[in-house]
């Protein structure tokens, strides 16, 4: 029977275990677990390759249980039933049993509600395993009930240890130190990647070192760790997000390559990226939603992959231009008023009055017409009557904001000589 390299080379022992140390340490959950002798239900959290179901196996052998391992992927609630049945009835010969449920997230919320009485009432213990963020994908009352471990990905050190390992229980590989850093770098933090590599690499018969070429040229490239419905699309825009925000242009085109590289939809970024300039930029810089506009309007225009090469010049641009948040910060402090003082009419001096009766009960009364007045500027008040005047807008001294504050000041001091009673 076939069995892969990556199950062969499964650490037997926690000692064995790379890249989770801070799970493994003392104080941790999983070392202060076994050292009370008092096991969890719990749920391993992390990328693939990192170590997911060797840890779940590791700890139930620990405690002396029996391990059944199903896919979210593959059973539904009825394999589920089947095997609580056979627990449950079999009490006597029953001993602690742990279920592992890989993929766990890819069920819904009923699938994971049948979970929980059984978790409550000890039938079983359970490990859950995912990728995406458990905030997101897995009931708030299912998360309340495991503990949550966070796994890394695999660093290079990480890798270069499976290597070693590979190589003194098995065999030296024909590689060149550049080769191993080959594999290292292709694994992408994936130790069972990498396994799966070095497994291609043995099977062939050849008898001297393989040039990168050769290796490029028999290994495919690792798809981009990246699924537009999971975390990756929401990490990476993220981190596009907060580059452009922070002012690196360096970084901010890494992560726009990234997503396009990983098949994020190029319209998706374009549309964030408007949402940058409103938000992160504004007249600090009023070119900048232009900007964002046309790269939008390119893209429909030309298509992948030369229309990307406008977002580029957009993601630059917006990362390079002076940030204000005074219209975000303005606009979300004026809803939150608006929703809180809706009831309040507009002042009688801007209610037109098109009928006797409205002019009696004074709409429009007294209201001065602003291009008749010497400078263009009234000073009337424009807020409801029994709201004080607010203040909303406050723009910083950068880029254009800079000739805003100008204006806003202007205006104030117009304001407090045409109403020198006003406070």
């Amino acid at each position: 029977m076939y069995i892969p390299l990556a199950e062969r080379m499964r650490p037997k022992k926690l000692a064995e275990v790379v890249g989770q140390e801070h799970l493994l340490e003392e104080g941790g959950i999983i070392k202060s677990s076994m050292e009370k002798k008092r096991p969890f239900s719990l749920l391993l959290w992390g990328p693939p390759g990192s170590g997911k179901t060797t840890l779940a196996k590791l700890y139930a052998s620990y405690f002396d249980a029996k391990l059944i391992s199903i896919s979210a992927v593959t059973s539904g609630v009825a394999d589920l039933k089947k095997i609580i049945s056979e627990i449950e009835g079999s009490p006597l010969l029953h001993r602690m049993t742990f279920i592992f449920l890989d993929e766990i997230h890819r069920w819904n919320k009923s699938q994971q509600d049948l979970l929980l009485p059984y978790i409550e009432k000890g039938t079983f213990l359970l490990i859950g395993a995912t990728t995406e963020n458990p905030s997101f994908s897995l009931n708030d009352a299912l998360l309340s009930r495991l503990r949550v471990l966070k796994l890394n990905f695999l660093s290079e050190a990480d890798l270069k240890k499976l290597l070693g390992r590979y190589e003194k229980e098995i065999g030296t590989l024909p590689l060149t130190d550049e080769g191993r850093d080959f594999l290292i770098q292709n694994a992408n933090g994936d130790g069972r990647y990498l396994y799966n590599m070095i497994e291609a690499v043995q099977d062939v018969n050849q008898k001297e070192l393989f040039s990168i070429e050769e290796l490029e040229k028999l290994l495919s490239r690792r798809a981009p760790l990246f699924d537009r419905a999971g975390d990756g699309h929401y990490d990476l825009i993220s981190a596009l997000h907060k580059s452009v925000r922070g002012s690196d242009p360096d970084a901010s085109l890494y992560w726009f390559c990234r997503m396009l590289e990983g098949g994020e939809q190029p319209l998706f970024i374009a549309r964030r990226m408007i949402r940058m300039a409103s938000e992160d930029i504004g007249l600090a810089d009023p070119d900048a939603l232009k900007i964002a506009m046309a790269a939008k309007d390119a893209y429909e225009m030309l298509g992948t992959p030369e229309g990307e090469l406008a977002l580029a010049e957009c993601v630059l641009y917006l990362a390079l231009a002076p940030k204000s948040n005074a219209i975000y910060t303005a606009y979300n402090e004026a809803r939150a008023i608006a929703r809180e003082t809706n009831h309040f009419p507009p002042p009688k001096i801007i209610l037109n009055a098109p009928t006797k009766l409205m002019k009696k009960e004074g709409y429009g009364k007294g209201y001065q017409y602003d291009h008749d007045t010497p400078k263009k500027f009234s000073g009337q008040n424009y807020f409801p009557d029994d709201l004080e005047r607010l203040k909303f807008y406050r723009p910083n001294e950068l880029g254009f904001e800079r000739e805003m504050s100008k204006r806003l000041r202007y205006f104030e001091a117009l304001r407090k000589d045409l109403n020198p009673n006003d406070d």
